[in-house]
Parts: structure tokens; sequence; C-alpha cells
């Protein structure tokens, strides 16, 4: 584009006002990686379903960019929030620390996946010059609403240095990802390893084998039955994590029937064909990403062969750059998944507010470098000599 003049910009407060071609066309363009996150139909099960609705905090208020032909020509995913809950960046401190001075910190709004840490695209657009006048356009749409704030959380890390001029400060966090060697099967991965650090896996693939077989399921492989029995597992563990699970069985119904080739299933049974745990990945264009896992019963090192295992022997059948297994989690460093920085954009109103995340984060980023440098330091793969 020449320039952002002729630009219109709204606000969708329901993605069905939007064709679910259009929004696809911008958020999985041809020419990039398949992020089944961004498509229309993942976010609109999120607001169909009511997971992510305004009786959960979550009002969709999503700006769209048009030119002068009335063509979409920018997308940015955006929720008007009363709450910090479901991002995985936590603002907690903020938000108590700008109620303290008498300030209020929600509403707020954030450009986000809802309840999903997987870092990828956030302003949705080929040009930059429409990426940085829809993120423009959030600041105004925060101003008018007495927004205190606008996040754009797990973002790439060139949109976050793009909007820095813009007034967004950059937070830096850290996940753990696995990464395809060019691996024929497990067996190479393994090599790969340190002599101790192989036999440790082995010993606990065997382990979460002994009185079990585990399936593999996609797309109409995964039944209703497969889907009850997942959504318990999901439902066991987010009670215990976080007390009220974020998302309902109505989201994974919409969920089997829009995506069901992008979802994967990994099942572990006992012999008799009794489901004891399940663990859900999506398949994208150049990544695995695990998503939820839970159990019924008690079985040593299940979570592992579930959740990290399996999902690197799916990678690299079907020759996926990397896995990424979600937030945090350093039990993943001995499994092969090493430390990778996120990256996350925040514009804040409050110039006192504002002035103390900058001093926060001056202190806060070079210790997630170093213990990101230091993580890096332990992983299990041989060392070079």
């Amino acid at each position: 584009m020449d320039g952002t003049d002729a630009l219109t910009i709204s606000v969708l407060g329901d993605l069905a006002n939007i064709e679910r071609g259009a929004w696809d066309a911008l958020a999985n363009p041809p020419d990039q990686p398949y992020d089944p996150f961004l498509s229309w139909d993942f976010l609109r099960s999120l607001e169909e379903s009511g997971c992510a609705a305004p009786p959960k905090g979550w009002q969709p208020a999503h700006l769209m960019a048009r030119d002068a032909s009335g063509a979409a020509v920018g997308v940015m995913p955006l929720y008007a929030k009363d709450h910090s809950y479901g991002e995985y960046v936590f603002d907690h401190a903020w938000a108590d620390a700008l109620q303290r001075a008498g300030g209020r910190y929600y509403p707020k709004l954030q450009c986000a996946v809802p309840f999903t840490p997987a870092p990828g695209r956030r302003i949705l657009s080929r040009d930059a010059a429409v990426q940085s006048a829809l993120a423009q356009g959030a600041i105004g749409l925060a101003q008018r609403a007495g927004a205190s704030s606008v996040h754009a959380t797990f973002a790439d890390e060139d949109l976050v240095r793009r909007l820095a001029p813009l007034g967004y400060q950059t937070r830096v966090g850290l996940q753990y990802h696995w990464f395809n060697g060019g691996y024929a099967t497990f067996a190479d991965f393994l090599a790969d390893l340190s002599s101790q650090k192989r036999k440790n896996i082995r010993r606990e693939r065997q382990r979460a084998h002994e009185g079990l077989r585990i399936r593999r399921l996609r797309g109409s492989e995964i039944t209703a039955r497969d889907w009850d029995f997942f959504f318990r597992c999901y439902m066991d563990t987010g009670s215990r994590k976080w007390g009220s699970p974020y998302l309902n069985r109505a989201f994974f119904e919409l969920l089997g029937q829009r995506m069901a080739d992008a979802c994967v299933l990994f099942v572990a049974e006992e012999i008799d064909g009794q489901p004891v745990a399940s663990a859900l990945n999506l398949i994208g264009g150049d990544a695995l990403y695990g998503r939820y896992w839970g159990r019924i019963a008690d079985v040593p090192f299940l979570h592992f062969e579930l959740c990290y295992y399996q999902a690197i022997e799916l990678a690299i059948e079907l020759k996926l750059p990397r896995v990424e297994a979600g937030a945090q989690g350093e039990h993943k460093l001995a499994r092969g998944y090493v430390p990778v920085q996120t990256f996350s954009a925040h514009w804040i109103a409050h110039e006192g507010l504002r002035t103390a995340v900058r001093h926060y984060l001056r202190q806060e980023t070079p210790a997630v470098v170093e213990e990101a440098e230091i993580l890096a330091d332990h992983t299990p793969f041989k060392k070079a000599d």
C-alpha cells in the first residue's frame, strides 16, 4: 500500500459478522504456515460456545481494516476484558498497582487467542503499515472506551519490534519447544541425546506402556465417546490446576465438527479397552501444538508419554519442524524440549503505571534472557567436543 489514509477501521463485536473466507484469507494466507488457532473456525467456536464471550469476561472487539475499495486488508483479534484469566502472560501485579494508586485497570483490551499460549501472528495483514494502523486503532478504541491498556500476547518478535515506536512496551517470556533435527525416527532423536538421558527416556516410556496401549486418533476416527472421555480428563486437570476450567463441552463439540482434521487425540487404554488418559494436539503448518491432557488413574510417566514423546513421534512422522507443548514446565527440558523466548507488547494509558512497568521490564527482561541461556546449557543433548 502507498499509505493508510484511505483505510477504514471498524470494530466487529462478533466473529460471525465477518465472512469465514475473508477472515481466513488474512489469518492464514497461502504463503504463511497454517496456524489453527487463528482460523475463523477456532476463534468462532470459542465465541459460539460461550467460552470467549461477555458473560465470561471476554467481549469480542475485533478490528478490521478496509481499503478505499472496501476490501478487507487486515484484522486484529481483540477482546475487551474485565479480568486477566486465560492469558498466560501475567499482569495481575500491574492491575493491583493501578488499583492501589486509585486507578482502574479493567476493562483492558487483549489481542490474543483466548486460553492459548501459542506464539504466532497477532495483527493479521501482509502490510506493515496496515498492522501499525490497526495497533493504533486499538489504542484509539481503548481511549474511547476508557480501557487502561492494550496487550498483544504471544506475538511474533518482528511485530513486537514494530509496535515499540507506537508506545507498546516489550515483555519477554519463556517456553519449551522441541525442534526436529531432520529425524527419520524417534530413535534418531534419542541418538542425539547423552547416554544417560537416552536411558531415562526409554525407561520412562517402558513404564508408561506397562499394561496399557496407546491409540492415536485423528479426524473422523475421533468419536463422540472419545471426545466425552477427553473432556472428562480435561475437566479433572482443569479443576485441579485452575479451579474453574475455561472451556466447555460445546467448544470441543464445535472443534470436532469444524477442525477434525487438525485434531489428534492420544488415548491410553487398559488392555480391556478402558481408557485412563487422553491428550489433545492440533496440527499446524510448521508445528504440532500440544494443548490439553488429563487422566482418571495415576500411571507413572504417562503424562510424559502422552504429552511429549507421542507428540515427538507424530511430528517426526509428519516432518513438522517443532512441537510446542504449552506454557511453562522445566520438566520438559529433560525430554528434549529447549528454552525459547516468547514476546508480548503492552500499551498502557496511565503515565505512572506505564513508567513503573517500564522500570519493571528493564529488570525482568535480562533475568528471563539469562534464565533461558542457563537452561540451554542443561539440555539433554550431547555436548560438542
